[in-house]
């Protein structure tokens, strides 16, 4: 081998176990035994092949071949290996390029481009490039499907991949590629329609119609659509739509406008391609109010058509909307209830509940409301901003109906898993309700949120971290994916990237208190008692009342040695609870006697909750108490919730 190294044309080959490294700050010596296994695979199989093996790097394998062929029969070879019990979850990228190696390392754009096809893939999948396709295309044993072109880091051009499909490999959908290492050409962002009527009470009408019509094209298989509070943070903006499009990692926008007047409605809608700012698009719509679900079938299937011409290579007639009611006063307050619920403040939850409860006055077999109702009282419950034994019988109920009238409702699935979970503590039947949210939707970023946290309170820790992220990858600029990302990296400990997902929520709005608050549990969690203060005391501060916002507070202080302090958060606590009789403040005073290690009061507040029915299934898995878990009394009160195993 010369100083210059040795060139030549090969198929670049990368692997990387997924999960890796999460499993080895849960089970270290599982970890390693994976890897163990893994590298012996892939000795084995490269050996057959003609392969070489040229760097291993932690839990991923860089590896060359003389030929695509070889290198994707040693792939197909590797997965198909790896399926077998214990399973190893395994990315696998291809390229063929021109490359140098030498003693010191393997170079050449190639080598770039491989790695950023490998990031691109999934678990048991083999992604690879066009131009390894075009190389195998003609093979009959080999079968794959374009994925479409993305844009890849340091990679000057776009690039078509594609995913092999033999048996036994995994085929990933596009919504699962978002935000890995690039933007796919068939990834769209709807804009909030301006609302153009005279009267501006019309706006929750405008809202409610973008949503309509974001919903619609989620539907729709082989395209990524940006959800809903990442479009809508850019709501009354100026911005440009090249700017938006890099922001949210979009090809195309869509955009429009909503003027209503009595029983007619106009609507304008544009398409844009996100790089240039050119319209792909354009149409207005002069029609009766009656049409409104007519109208928004035929724009997102013209949209859908538009953008998938190249995955399907033709376009498509099925209904993407449907007349959900044709009582046209019902669907408005519906539209009215949606627009209160998408603020995300108790007062705006209770406003939407009112309205959707006189939408079901004026149409009671309208499924919606229902649904808009079952997901108020649910996050009111589990929030505790109502009392869990009024707020879950009541989203239980309208969740059931909602699903006798429409059971393809992915919200009244999500809905009615919440209730199961936090209230009737059937993990089981929230586990099913779960998995049909997802089947049904599984482009919604809300579905990943709400399982992510089903996940983190079953202690399935890594699980929960990649639903949480993919959450964030489908709604990049939504502060609540953020937080819930957040956690999912608390409870695993991984606290600098914790901490980092709440720095990210505080810049976009310095106002989320709650981010405060789990700095505070990152600090203390990295044992640095005197930043948990801090942090526990601007959480504090931010909460308006001199009784709100002691539990972590008084936690920290207990574990400061400030007893006195501890004490006085205690009575301010118990004060509250005097005070707004219609809250529960058990877990609070549970966690402070925590600090202040006085398990008899831990355990009396415990109980209380439970017989409250108060969700206490996040004790389970926090980190911060793991010497309460330790105590007898916690396995006999998991086991009462059904939550031992």
């Amino acid at each position: 081998m010369t100083e210059q190294g040795i060139r030549q044309l090969a198929a670049i080959m990368f692997t990387d176990m997924v999960g890796y490294t999460a499993l080895m700050q849960e089970n270290e010596h599982q970890a390693k035994k994976n890897r163990d296994r893994h590298r012996k695979v892939l000795q084995e199989s490269v050996s057959v092949h003609q392969g070489k093996i040229l760097q291993y790097y932690g839990d991923g394998t860089l590896m060359i071949f003389n030929s695509a062929i070889e290198a994707i029969d040693a792939a197909v070879d590797i997965q198909v290996a790896l399926q077998l019990e214990p399973k190893i979850p395994l990315r696998i990228g291809i390229h063929t390029g021109d490359i140098v190696y030498n003693q010191d390392g393997i170079f050449g754009d190639g080598v770039n481009l491989a790695s950023r096809v490998e990031d691109l893939s999934i678990a048991g999948s083999v992604l690879i490039s066009g131009k390894v396709y075009d190389e195998i295309k003609n093979h009959p044993e080999f079968n794959a499907k374009s994925l479409g072109k993305f844009d890849l880091k340091n990679v000057k051009q776009p690039i078509e991949v594609f995913a092999l499909t033999n048996e036994g490999l995994s085929v990933p959908k596009l919504k699962e590629l978002k935000g890995r290492n690039g933007a796919s050409d068939k990834t769209i962002a709807v804009l909030p329609f301006v609302n153009m009527s005279t009267d501006p009470e019309n706006e929750y009408f405008s809202d409610g119609i973008t949503e309509e019509l974001l919903n619609a094209l989620t539907k729709v298989d082989g395209l990524l659509v940006t959800s809903r509070t990442s479009s809508f943070a850019f709501k009354g903006k100026n911005k440009d739509i090249r700017e938006i499009g890099k922001a949210l990692g979009v090809k195309t926008v869509l955009e429009g406008s909503v003027r209503k007047a009595g029983d007619k409605v106009r609507i304008t809608a544009q398409l844009i391609n996100a790089a240039d700012g050119y319209h792909i698009w354009s149409e207005v719509y002069d029609r009766k109010l009656e049409d409104i679900f007519a109208i928004q079938d035929e724009i997102a299937r013209i949209i859908t058509n538009k953008l998938r011409e190249k995955l399907t290579h033709e376009g498509s007639k099925e209904s993407l909307v449907n007349q959900s009611t044709e009582n046209l006063e019902a669907y408005n307050l519906y539209l009215k209830g949606l627009f209160y619920w998408n603020k995300w403040t108790p007062e705006d939850r209770k406003k939407a509940v009112r309205i959707f409860e006189e939408a079901i006055e004026k149409e009671p077999n309208f499924a919606l409301p229902y649904s808009g109702l079952a997901n108020c009282y649910s996050i009111l419950g589990s929030s505790g901003q109502l009392d869990s034994k009024l707020a879950f019988p009541k989203a239980k109920k309208a969740a059931l109906k909602a699903l006798e009238l429409d059971d393809n409702l992915m919200e009244s699935y999500l809905a009615l898993a919440f209730v199961k979970f936090f209230y009737d503590w059937d993990d089981p039947g929230a586990y099913k309700l779960f998995q049909r949210a997802l089947d049904l939707n599984p482009g919604a970023s809300i579905v990943h949120h709400n399982y992510a946290l089903y996940l983190i309170a079953t202690s399935k820790l890594p699980e929960a971290v990649a639903e949480a992220e993919l959450a964030v990858q489908l709604d990049p600029l939504s502060t609540p994916n953020m937080f819930v990302l957040g956690n999912a990296y608390f409870f695993i400990e991984q606290y600098k990237n914790a901490d980092e997902q709440f720095d990210k929520i505080l810049d976009l709005d310095p106002q989320f208190r709650a981010a405060l608050e789990w700095k505070g549990w990152v600090s203390l969690g990295q044992g640095n008692i005197p930043a948990a203060l801090r942090y526990f005391k601007k959480y504090q501060k931010l909460t308006g009342s001199p009784l709100k916002g002691h539990a972590g507070l008084g936690y920290t202080y207990a574990l400061a040695g400030k007893t006195d302090k501890a004490l006085q958060s205690i009575e301010k606590v118990k004060e509250r609870e005097r005070v707004e009789k219609d809250i529960s403040v058990t877990v609070d005073l549970a966690v402070i006697y925590a600090g202040l290690k006085d398990y008899n009061k831990v355990f009396y507040y415990l109980e209380r909750a439970a017989a409250e029915r108060f969700a206490l299934v996040f004790m389970k898995a926090h980190p911060l108490w793991k010497e309460v878990r330790k105590d007898p009394r916690f396995n006999k009160l998991m086991k009462k919730m059904g939550l031992d195993k």
